[in-house]
Formats: C-alpha cells, structure tokens, sequence
C-alpha cells in the first residue's frame, strides 16, 4: 500500500490503496489531511473486521459459518451493517441482495480481487438463484441474526459506501472542515465548500483522462461499472454484479452508471441495481428522482432526473 498527500489550492488531497481500489480523502483545511487520513484508517479498519468475507476472523465470515444454528448474536457494527443491506434489497426489489456471496465464490471471487484479476480456472457455473434476502432474519430488540445454513453474504453494494459516509461524518465532524472520501468511486461529502466539490467522471476510478466532471455538495455520488472488477474463466468473462436471479453476472447495456443522493450508501445502492436492471435503469432511476448519468458500451450517454448536461472536464479534484 503506498500513500500521498499534497496541498490542491485551498484545499488538500490524501490518496492511498485499499481493498483492491483507489483511495481519496480531500480536506478544506490542508493543516487537517495527515488527521483525516488516519481517521479513514480508523474507519476502514473497523468496517473491515466487521464486513470483510474475505477474512477469516471478521464478525461477518464467523456469522456464516454459524449460519442454520437459529438466531446468532453480533455486535452492534455487523447489526448495522446487515440493516442497512437489507434496507438496500427492500428498496431495490431485491435486485440488490445481500446473499450473493456463495455466487461470487463460485465464479472464484472468494479472495481479494487482487489475486483474481489474474484469471481463474474453473467455468462458468450453471444458472441457480441465490438464497435471497428475506431468508435473513432480523431481531432489534434482542440484536441477532438468523441465517440459513450455506449462506454467504457480501455486502459489496453497501459496506464500502457505508464505509464513505462513516469516515465523511467522523472526519467532516472531528476536524470541523469539509471533507470528501472517494472509495473507489464511492464518494461521500460533508461540510461541503461555497460552490461544492469538482468530481471527475471516468469509466474506471482515477482515470488521469477522466472526459466530465460535476460538481457536488453535501451527499453521496457513487459509479458502479464493469471496467476494473473483472476476471477470466476457462471459458469467458465474469464481473462482480450478479443478478439475484440466476447467481450469475448480469447482463448489462451500461459500461458505468452514476447516481447522487443524499448519501454515499443510497448512491451506490442506486447505481449497482441500475446496472443490473439494464434497459429498464432510466425509467427507474427517473421514477426514484435519482439524477444519473448512464454510459452504454457503446459510449453513448443517458442523462435522467436532472443530471447536467456533459461538459469538457477542467479541473479534476478525485475521481469516480
């Protein structure tokens, strides 16, 4: 992991590598950056012993392994983290559901993407639904979670949002500036500066040659697209976004797809369950009034529920 911090005008920028992605953190107070930065550690540290499948020891993995057993105990973290999934499928109808985790594994992502990137050799496997997010039971008052046996979850879709919005607040907060994370394209601001920040808009995160730009206040921006988190099979391409319904990549018409809400969780929500709706996404994106800009293979632009217009980028602050 390598890390850099300089000074952007009035404002500072810390840029580093985690979790397989681009990592930035912006400050209005280039006095406060080597503070936030260690800040977004605290937090990615805490969302990643919670919420990493990829890691034996988190409260997340030693829930699955438990799962079939009746209602399981966790921590007021990992409780958090399962509502606000299941807060994601119920509002997306499911098209974002948490228990996609054993599809993931069988298309060999059950590692850090870092070591499948490289290719994987086994095929693509048979079409199979994945056991679905009403199968995961919820208790408030008591704070466990009952799973069925054979469950893997990833939190994919939210964690890492999650992740942006908790360091944004905590950060934004703590050190009384305006502050912008960017996870890999998940972007959560607070304290935004007078006319907000300038966010550049690429097909992969930290494109140096990001084409657009938009400029954000306080909220989530966040980019789902299928130009970085992919592999080879022995016999073809998979990706990260799979469709509930068949435990497979989706089918998708979109290269990436921007949203922005009110947070960075909500974005990212937004903009994973447009990928994998495919053609039906602008009609639904509309009839959520999420502004969103959806490019499609080919290229060609989408713009729906009040997203400007593209303009020649000329001042890149991070990238999505």
């Amino acid at each position: 992991m390598t890390s850099t911090s300089r000074a952007l005008g009035p404002l500072a920028i810390h840029r580093t590598t985690r979790w397989s992605t681009s990592i930035e953190v912006v400050v209005t107070d280039p006095g406060a950056v080597v503070a936030a930065a260690g800040l977004l550690d605290q937090v990615l540290d805490e969302v990643e012993i919670v919420a990493s499948r990829f890691r034996e020891d988190s409260e997340i993995s030693r829930l699955c392994r438990a799962g079939g057993n009746g209602p399981i105990p966790v921590s007021e973290q990992l409780f958090e983290a399962l509502t606000i999934a299941l807060r994601a499928s119920r509002l997306t109808d499911g098209i974002v559901d948490p228990t996609v985790g054993g599809a993931l594994c069988r298309l060999g992502y059950d590692r850090d993407l870092s070591e499948v990137i490289p290719g994987v050799n086994r095929t693509l496997p048979e079409s199979a639904p994945v056991p679905g997010w009403r199968s995961i039971v919820l208790d408030d008052e008591a704070r466990t979670v009952d799973l069925p046996a054979d469950c893997l979850l990833d939190l994919g879709a939210t964690a890492k949002a999650w992740a942006a919005d908790q360091a944004s607040v905590r950060i934004g907060t703590r050190l009384s500036c305006g502050v912008l994370i960017s996870l890999g394209g998940d972007i959560a601001t607070h304290s935004a500066p007078t006319g907000g920040f300038t966010v550049a808009l690429a097909d992969i995160c930290g494109d140096p040659d990001a084409p657009v730009a938009v400029t954000i206040g306080d909220g989530g921006l966040a980019t789902s697209g299928v130009g970085k988190r992919f592999w080879d099979l022995a016999d073809g391409r998979a990706h990260h976004l799979i469709d509930p319904t068949t435990g497979l990549p989706a089918t998708t018409c979109w290269r990436t797809v921007s949203v922005a809400a009110g947070t960075c969780v909500d974005a990212n929500t937004a903009s994973t369950a447009a990928m994998i709706l495919g053609e039906a996404a602008p009609a639904w994106l509309s009839e959520h009034s999420l502004p969103a800009r959806l490019v499609r293979t080919d290229g060609s632009v989408t713009t729906v529920a009040g997203w400007p217009e593209d303009e020649p980028r000329l001042v890149q602050r991070t990238s999505a």
